[in-house]
């Protein structure tokens, strides 16, 4: 999963990365070019399953997080900058509800849904530009061999500038399954999840959950593959100084019960639709991604292509029961280690163990 962390000026952007990736800070002024990051997945039950089964190798999942430049006319005219954003699956638009007099908006006040209406205007204008250029391309070609498929993909894209004259994103577009193989391609950006990160102030730090609803219920209503995630960049900033020992007891001084990494991955799996699949055993523990509602074959697949090819059966257990009882001789034991078919659809939480030929 590849995530582009956008937004304006002075919105805590490079801030948020440093703190996600464990990157060095560094200044981004005048630069147009992304920073690349990992961020490992944090997950309770690989812990629970490596003091069961004291693997060498624990490998949790990874986010990877790309560092964008501030959005603006003059950035989506570059090349680079436009490359960066087209390769990631999501972005995640950081906010700014935090008030502080020492760093200036550079609208002179603050308000996020004003600044997240200019940032999808401006991906709505770079989407209009590539569907104009590629309009007049098409119709040269229709007019020198008429071609069915030329001829859709002229409707397609007429109905996508439509809507983006409409100034709404691509995201509210519409597809079957042949369009959508047929527009992925272009990469538009207005068309990607959109993740809202809203990044507020030490004041608001025990009230996140609700600032979230308040967002969700009010300027997000009814807007398609969009989900939202508020943090406090001043309480993540500290945290990470922190010992892992301290964290949690840190975070509760808030009342708060996950770190803001958590609370972006949660939001972030929500909005891709997204889950983890577990493998466990005396030589690794590891978590797997794989969209929602994957049957087995696909998940033996994430493992390794050869896994999907060959797949007979997979044996499957929730990890809590294989925590519960000491390892797979106890959940045999209790009926609870079960033989899975090829249409068996994966769970979050299952334990799997691939047999295949």
């Amino acid at each position: 999963m590849k995530t582009a962390i956008i937004g304006l000026p002075m919105t805590g952007k490079t801030s948020l990365f440093t703190i996600l990736t464990g990157a060095s800070q560094e200044s981004r002024a005048g630069s147009m070019s992304v920073r690349t990051g990992v961020a490992k997945v944090p997950d309770p039950r690989l812990e629970e399953l490596a003091k069961l089964f004291d693997p060498p190798k624990v490998t949790y999942a990874t986010v990877e997080y790309l560092d964008c430049p501030s959005i603006s006319k003059e950035s989506l005219r570059d090349p680079g900058f436009l490359a960066g954003l087209r390769v990631a699956d999501a972005f995640a638009h950081v906010l700014r509800v935090f008030p502080d007099e020492t760093v200036p908006h550079e609208h002179g006040s603050i308000d996020p849904v004003r600044d997240l209406n200019e940032v999808d205007t401006e991906l709505i204008l770079s989407d209009l530009v590539v569907i104009e250029k590629r309009l007049e391309r098409l119709e040269k070609d229709r007019k020198k061999q008429r071609s069915a498929e030329i001829d859709q993909e002229i409707d397609l894209l007429t109905k996508a500038k439509e809507l983006l004259e409409q100034d709404q994103p691509l995201r509210n577009l519409e597809l079957n399954a042949e369009d959508e193989k047929r527009i992925r391609g272009f990469q538009f950006l207005s068309q990607k999840p959109m993740l809202c990160v809203l990044n507020l102030g030490e004041a608001d730090a025990s009230h996140l959950r609700e600032k979230e609803e308040e967002f969700r219920n009010g300027p997000l209503a009814g807007r398609k593959q969009t989900e939202v995630a508020a943090i406090c960049g001043k309480i993540e900033a500290e945290l990470a100084e922190l010992p892992v020992a301290d964290q949690r007891d840190y975070l509760g001084s808030y009342g708060l019960h996950e770190s803001g990494l958590e609370r972006l991955i949660e939001a972030s799996y929500r909005l891709l639709g997204l889950m983890s699949f577990l493998t466990a055993g005396e030589t690794e523990v590891r978590a797997w991604t794989v969209p929602l509602n994957s049957k087995a074959p696909a998940a033996a697949g994430a493992i390794h292509s050869d896994f999907e090819k060959k797949f007979i059966r997979a044996e499957v257990v929730n990890w809590k029961n294989l925590v519960d009882l000491k390892g797979y001789p106890g959940v045999r034991e209790k009926g609870l280690l079960r033989l899975e078919g090829k249409e068996y659809i994966v769970k979050d939480g299952d334990v799997l163990v691939i047999r295949h030929s």
